[in-house]
């Protein structure tokens, strides 16, 4: 599978997407890092748990260009593929989801140009995660390159969940049988759940100490 160069003056080696996809998860990661460092700071609390980010594969790209009925060059990976490059944030609550959510839609040189709320209405799977599709400016020594970068936000339960779905589906190519199905979607209920439960009692800790406090 290769992805074939384009004539024009845009992105046109996949050793070039390959470093401004990088510079534009460097930034993001950089970002993120800052912001939780200054929300530690300011309210003695990290709302980011660990953060994780890689590059899509050429054979991912190319299936998924195909799939949607697209000719393999980099030109068509740059226009429609949005999550080349992919950066996955996880944090304890729930609310630390919006809270993030919100810190990266106020940063003004990060453009939000689609969203996916999946907390608020998960996938017929019980797939829960809060999807996000922005541009970050890359500033190379000629020119500067607007470039996409998938936000995936999720709880540390959500993406234990996610992580297990992601390999049955693999073992069995998408043709997972009926029984699993159902014992996952029943699964993601009990992470919801959970998700509350821990949201709940974290926000009573935080009361009895601000009481204690006085």
């Amino acid at each position: 599978m290769e992805l074939k160069e384009d004539n024009g003056d845009g992105v046109d080696s996949w050793k070039e997407v390959t470093l401004i996809y990088n510079a534009a998860l460097k930034m993001m990661e950089t970002k993120m890092e800052i912001l939780n460092d200054e929300f530690q700071h300011v309210h003695r609390y990290n709302p980011i748990e660990h953060i994780k980010a890689r590059i899509k594969t050429p054979e991912s790209i190319v299936k998924k260009l195909k799939r949607d009925g697209h000719e393999s060059t980099i030109d068509n990976m740059v226009k429609y593929v949005n999550d080349i490059a992919g950066i996955r944030i996880i944090c304890s609550f729930t609310s630390d989801i919006y809270r993030i959510v919100d810190m990266i839609s106020e940063q003004r040189d990060i453009k939000v140009i689609g969203v996916k709320d999946y907390i608020t209405f998960p996938k017929a799977s019980g797939y829960k995660s809060y999807h996000m599709i922005v541009t970050v400016p890359v500033y190379l020594s000629d020119r500067t390159v607007d470039t996409k970068v998938e936000i995936q936000i999720r709880t540390v339960a959500m993406d234990f969940w996610a992580s297990l779905e992601h390999k049955i589906h693999y073992k069995f190519e998408g043709d997972v049988p009926e029984n699993i199905k159902n014992e996952l979607v029943e699964c993601a209920r009990m992470v919801s759940d959970l998700d509350i439960r821990m949201l709940k009692l974290n926000e009573e800790i935080l009361a009895i100490t601000r009481e204690r406090g006085r």
